[in-house]
């Protein structure tokens, strides 16, 4: 067990470094020069020289690289080219923002998603199963952008039980918080409900036609605990896989709901990072981005060897 852990922390920091690698030199490589950019239209060549020789740019790539590191390492992640705060403030206001949005959007996408692909699973080739594989159809079609904006007239401005954007932070007032987020998280949970509803529905269908769920029913076990004891713990690998592999998708489409909701979080400082060309946002988002996404499959990773016996005692591989 701990054999495995120990290679998949290595795996994990060997992931992180290259991404590192690929991070510097991509944002280095866009069109434009950098300097010139935080100077401004208007400024002198000595100007732009200065901005170069303080943020380092006038330094072979490897001696930047090696800066760029050192500095990520303390939690130093320059200052913005618009207001001149500090990156690492601006990603500490805005991170938890998208993380809350994204923690109630997964828990809409569990409840819901597996749920539905237990009940779909358990009534095979009955309503229940077609209602839910519809449910999941439409999911996986209906855009993020229309879902939005289709819950805005509906939700705020037809029926006006939710208010339409805007964000109140949780420690201000917990009610106005969920009140405004209640709408983007089920937004942004109904695609990745309807992955889970079909990951889970065809893990749940092999397990119920497995021996030991007949060797259980034959026992007299209840079919309560036939499904929840036996066939879902062992489908349980199948969910966390597809848990850790969307968590990225979720980042990814809080973009879109930020914007269309108005929600001061991470998606949105991407969007606007990217129209500005704000550097060291940029390059402070796709980092941040990165680790967060190589710590969660780390955790799936985990989650596998106490999941599967098999993978903790041989320290093998999710295969």
């Amino acid at each position: 067990m701990l054999w495995f852990i120990l290679r998949r922390c290595g795996s994990a920091v060997l992931v992180l470094f290259l991404s590192s690698v690929l991070i510097f030199l991509g944002i280095r490589a866009l069109p434009g020069d950098p300097a010139s950019v935080m100077a401004g239209q208007e400024a002198s060549p000595a100007a732009i020289e200065a901005i170069r020789k303080e943020f380092g740019l006038d330094k072979p790539l490897p001696a930047q690289y090696l800066d760029y590191v050192g500095q990520t390492l303390t939690g130093n992640f320059g200052r913005s080219t618009q207001d001149q705060l500090p990156v690492a403030d601006i990603l500490a206001e805005r991170l938890p923002v998208t993380l809350e949005l994204s923690l109630l959007a997964m828990l809409v996408a569990i409840v819901v998603g597996v749920g539905a692909g237990i009940v779909a699973a358990v009534r095979r080739g009955r309503f229940a199963d077609y209602v839910a594989t519809g449910f999941g159809l439409a999911g996986l079609s209906v855009p993020h952008f229309w879902l939005g904006l289709l819950g805005i007239l509906l939700f705020a401005v037809t029926w006006r039980v939710l208010p339409a954007s805007g964000y109140v932070p949780f420690t201000e007032d917990p009610a106005a918080n969920l009140q405004r987020m209640i709408l983007p998280a089920l937004v942004l949970g109904t695609g990745f409900a309807a992955i889970l509803m079909r990951q889970t529905r065809s893990a749940m269908l092999g397990a119920l036609s497995a021996d030991y769920v007949r060797t259980a029913r034959s026992k007299g076990l209840s079919e309560v605990k036939v499904v929840g004891a036996h066939a879902l713990r062992n489908s349980l690998t199948t969910v966390v896989t597809v848990l850790g592999l969307q968590l990225g998708a979720l980042i990814s489409g809080a973009v879109v709901t930020e914007q269309i909701f108005v929600i001061p979080g991470f998606g949105k400082l991407t969007v606007d990072a990217v129209l500005t060309r704000n550097y060291p946002v940029i390059q402070a988002v796709v980092l941040v981005t990165v680790i967060g996404y190589v710590l969660v499959n780390l955790l799936v990773d985990i989650a596998y060897a106490f999941l599967n016996p098999r993978i903790r005692l041989s320290g093998g591989s999710r295969d």
